[in-house]
């Protein structure tokens, strides 16, 4: 039997070296889920002021969303909240494949 777990990224580990290189960064926390959300509450991806990030926070289903709110979270120093999910406004633009909806604390890392 072949062993196809793939390998989780330290999220805090490179946000810290990140940091520590002089990176302006942001952290995206799953802080709620509802139905069959695709990552449990506690996953995080972390995010450059030029976009790159790691980790995950829906399995590629709103990774973009979070990434262009991390930016302006770098930019402004403000944290926010995001909501996603397939009942919400955002539905056609961005959505859970799975049916699910979670929400994502994204703050800027000082």
């Amino acid at each position: 039997m072949s062993d196809t777990t793939q390998a989780v990224p330290d999220v805090l580990g490179i946000a810290e070296s990140w940091t520590l290189a002089g990176r302006k960064a942001a952290l995206a926390t799953v802080i709620e889920t509802w139905g069959s959300a695709p990552r449990p509450v506690g996953s995080h991806l972390v995010i450059d002021a030029e976009g790159n990030f790691e980790g995950s926070v829906s399995g590629g289903c709103v990774e973009g969303a979070v990434v262009s709110e991390a930016i302006d979270v770098i930019t402004t120093g403000k944290p926010t909240t995001l909501e996603f999910g397939v009942a919400d406004e955002t539905a056609w633009r961005v959505g859970l494949s799975c049916g699910g909806r979670i929400r994502v604390y994204v703050e800027p890392i000082v």
